[in-house]
């Protein structure tokens, strides 16, 4: 079991679960419909790592705002990239199968550090640099689906276990990379960094 840590405290993620198409801007930017309910899929511990490889020339990058769950509720949050075998997934889609080969692969949810946070939600946002250059940055407010929404709607049907991971969702700019770039994703309460994780892509 992958382990992660939170204020250099260990934590170890039974699960991620993942919000999907939750910008309207980046569903238009894959031309994908604005869907009528929350696109949920999980990720098994299995995929989570601290190291972001370039698996093939059509794996995909999607920055993203991550909540550490504890007793049910948000107590923590971080910067992570769902890696995402492009190619694949359009298969899939086409086909109207699930997505596991392409989205739940080992190494597929890459995770930075975690800090506390018991502050205004709807104040986060993050910005995720590539080689120093902004390629993907957006707010909580731009979601469709609020975290809270989400703590609700995924309760509904799933139990989250403490240490759990909510990956909320990417926002437009997702592309493939290359070995040696420098991924640099810092997470902010309105102006005021919260926490920031790198990667060399190896």
């Amino acid at each position: 079991m992958t382990t992660l840590t939170c204020n250099t405290h260990p934590f170890t993620p039974s699960k991620v679960v993942c919000i999907g198409r939750n910008y309207v801007e980046h569903i238009h930017e894959l031309g994908n419909e604005i869907p009528q309910s929350m696109v949920v899929f999980n990720k098994p511990n299995s995929a989570i790592t601290d190291t972001l490889r370039r698996f093939s020339p059509d794996t995909r990058f999607e920055g993203e705002i991550c909540f550490m769950i504890q007793g049910g509720a948000i107590a923590a949050v971080g910067f992570g990239l769902d890696l995402t075998h492009a190619d694949i997934q359009n298969g899939l889609k086409a086909k109207g199968l699930p997505w596991e080969r392409a989205k739940a692969f080992d190494g597929s949810a890459v995770l930075g550090e975690f800090v506390p946070y018991s502050g205004d939600i709807s104040a986060l946002r993050f910005v995720l640099r590539i080689d120093g250059v902004v390629r993907q940055e957006a707010s909580v407010d731009l979601m469709i689906y609020k975290p809270h929404v989400m703590l609700r709607e995924i309760g509904s049907f799933m139990s989250l276990e403490d240490g759990d991971i909510i990956m909320s969702g990417t926002p437009k700019g997702v592309g493939t990379y290359a070995k040696g770039e420098l991924f640099e994703g810092s997470v902010y309460a309105g102006e005021t960094l919260l926490v920031s994780s790198s990667w060399r892509v190896c």
